[in-house]
């Protein structure tokens, strides 16, 4: 999806509180994977779902918005012999994940448990667990229930799963941005508040 279609699908979606749930999830997306001591950023689908768009976009996100760990490693359920590297990543590296990594897990449907005990693994090791899942209940122990933070994504056709995962990624490469602009003003009210400074000289 281009800027433009992503840019209408803003405006359409005004007022109905989709793009601030959007905004906040992304922007702890942002913050995990910035923050001091963080470590990479995994992706994970589920065995009927790889979420192809969403890691080349938040691949884009990372360059655009100079944020290098935005930049997510795809995990596959059975990736094929001899494909290329950066797809050829399993899940087994979930093993290690431990404390400063950051699972973002994308699951229309229900996750299966060999996924779900896997991420509640690398949970207890220390890492963050982000959901963009389907939009039934949390219950304990299903991957809502697991997730830090989580945001359901509905059926309707304003809210389609892809276009969900557009608009994530594409606010998750914005919150630096902000995060900049904020940080200027911030350091310009400082200055200016701040008494004279005495010349040594």
């Amino acid at each position: 999806m281009d800027a433009v279609r992503v840019s209408a699908l803003r405006q359409h979606l005004v007022g109905t509180g989709w793009l601030e749930a959007v905004g906040g999830f992304a922007g702890s997306l942002w913050r995990s994977v910035s923050r001091r001591g963080a470590g990479e950023l995994l992706l994970i689908g589920t065995e009927a779902y790889e979420p192809w768009h969403l890691a080349a976009h938040l691949a884009d996100e990372a360059a655009w918005s100079a944020v290098p760990r935005l930049a997510p490693t795809l995990l596959r359920h059975a990736p094929p012999t001899g494909a290329p590297a950066h797809l050829a990543h399993g899940l087994s590296r979930l093993t290690g994940a431990g404390r400063g990594a950051t699972l973002l897990v994308v699951a229309p449907e229900a996750a299966g448990a060999p996924l779900l005990e896997r991420v509640q693994d690398a949970r207890r090791q220390g890492a963050t667990v982000l959901a963009l899942d389907g939009a039934a209940p949390a219950e304990p122990g299903d991957l809502g229930g697991l997730a830090h933070e989580r945001l359901a994504v509905g059926t309707a056709d304003e809210e389609p799963f892809d276009l969900a995962q557009h608009l994530v990624s594409a606010a998750a490469g914005r919150a630096r941005a902000r995060r900049t602009a904020l940080d200027r003003l911030a350091g310009l009210a400082g200055r200016l508040t701040a008494p004279p400074a005495i010349s040594r000289w």
